[in-house]
């Protein structure tokens, strides 16, 4: 069997709906099991009314009204009159007066509960998978809907909720194997779940993405993907530079670099699981399905080491800490670092030298804190406006004259600040935002465009290493 999620801009007209329709269909023979996100815009509308009443402002039922508007017209251009769009808008009607009473709660209170908060997100899956079982059934597939709140167990941490892998597994066999093994096609809602005494719960970021990494981890699936609006990973982003090329393997290593440097493509850690387990991840375009997309992998046929992206983070800030004492003394990394978790601010790269430590933030709402707490310390500088370009790969430990080229290349920008990192999948320098741009087209030129020439000694040792394969250099092709 297979899993297939679908995001939301792949389900959010009736013609993208028939689109994924027949898409399934083409894989019926290999059982699918279908997860969904909510249409496009939903969960916001929802999540935007209930702070709306928690304000204790009426309009939350503008909110509400344009949700049921957005699948009324999806089911009325998708679905033919009769029994399938009878049944979607008994089940709309339902869903929207679930909301008004939770709505009204939260109004009356003016307060909202994370409880409260993820059942009302919920209902955006909820309504999505039974608008989509419908379109199945259209193409002429035996489709049905399962509430994940009845298989997907969570803790009950709302808002970020964990899977119970454990007490998942006995009812996804129960429920599910028993349809696939008669041809039918389970379709279910991604993003939620519910706890073991049956309260709602939401997987936080990449929820749905984390459903279809749980079905197919627990029901041994032969592949899991994750179909959207992008067709596979980049060796650059398409809107810095027109000639990025598609990336066809990445392990999950190197996915989850791509993702942290804003790759939208999905989130890493939810389908750690499934890669974990050896289940390859396919990423893959509902408007281009034929597309070779990308594949997330942990098996040997990854291709040769090296370089696969250079990507960019803009909006970074550089805190300088610099203290004489630091040199031989003990517990001085462990005062600094216990500071920045004091004000919950996630560290970016760390470079250290005897008597100073330089450290990048993105998330700079406790800067002035944080920098008071630091002078006890030592000497505290601030640099602003900067931005973190990072070559992503393989094997760069072993890839010799890797920093010869990285820096020949950025050889007419300024790098304050450079990051090895201990994973050997990425080496980062930190430029002024100004440069960011020149930096990742000079990277990107030099590791995947510069013109095939006879290779340089170095190069010859990385082929011969690799069995003769050329490195990223020589080829118009990422590896």
């Amino acid at each position: 069997m297979i899993v297939m999620k679908f995001d939301a801009g792949s389900i959010g007209s009736h013609d993208r709906l028939r689109a994924v329709a027949r898409l399934v269909q083409q894989h019926k023979a290999r059982k699918p099991v279908v997860v969904t996100s909510a249409l496009p815009k939903v969960t916001d509308l929802l999540l935007e009314a209930a702070d709306l009443a928690a304000g204790r402002q009426s309009d939350y039922e503008d909110r509400v009204q344009e949700v049921k508007a957005l699948h009324e017209q999806v089911a009325s251009d998708l679905l033919p009159d009769g029994p399938g769009r009878r049944r979607f808008a008994n089940h709309l009607e339902e869903r929207i007066e679930e909301l008004r009473i939770l709505y009204k709660a939260v109004y009356a209170l003016a307060e909202l509960t994370p409880r409260t908060r993820d059942a009302i997100a919920a209902v955006g899956e909820r309504l999505s998978s039974e608008l989509v079982a419908e379109a199945l059934s259209q193409q002429g597939l035996r489709a049905e809907t399962i509430d994940a709140r009845t298989v997907i167990l969570t803790d009950d941490v709302f808002g970020a909720a964990s899977p119970l892998m454990d007490e998942i597994a006995p009812r996804l066999k129960l429920k599910m194997k028993p349809m696939l093994g008669t041809g039918q096609v389970p379709v279910i809602g991604g993003y939620m779940g519910a706890t073991r005494e049956g309260v709602t719960t939401t997987l936080g970021r990449g929820g749905a993405d984390a459903t279809a990494a749980v079905i197919g981890t627990l029901l041994d699936a032969e592949e899991i993907q994750i179909w959207g609006e992008v067709d596979a990973f980049m060796t650059v982003d398409p809107k810095l530079a027109p000639d990025a090329l598609a990336i066809p393997r990445v392990s999950p290593d190197e996915a989850a670099e791509l993702a942290y440097f804003g790759t939208k493509v999905l989130h890493p850690a939810m389908i750690r699981p499934a890669v974990d387990k050896g289940i390859p991840v396919r990423i893959g375009d509902t408007r281009e399905p034929g597309a070779p997309g990308t594949l997330i992998t942990t098996s040997a046929d990854l291709g040769p080491s090296g370089p696969c992206a250079v990507v960019c983070r803009k909006g970074i800030t550089v805190i300088l800490l610099s203290q004489p004492r630091m040199l031989m003394a003990t517990g001085f990394l462990r005062q600094m670092f216990e500071i920045f978790e004091r004000h919950d601010t996630p560290i970016d790269l760390i470079a250290t030298s005897e008597v100073s430590i330089s450290v990048t933030v993105d998330d700079v709402e406790h800067l002035a804190e944080i920098k008071a707490d630091l002078s006890r310390l030592g000497e505290v500088r601030i640099l602003r406006e900067n931005a973190i370009v990072s070559l992503v790969g393989r094997g760069f430990f072993r890839y010799q004259g890797l920093s010869r080229r990285i820096f020949e290349a950025l050889s007419d920008v300024n790098v304050v600040m450079i990051s090895f990192a201990a994973s050997d999948v990425n080496i980062s320098v930190l430029v002024a935002e100004a440069d960011a741009e020149r930096a990742v087209h000079s990277l990107h030129r030099e590791f995947f465009y510069k013109s095939a020439e006879e290779p340089s000694a170095e190069e010859k040792s990385n082929q011969k290493a690799s069995g003769g394969r050329k490195s990223p250099k020589s080829g118009s092709h990422p590896r």
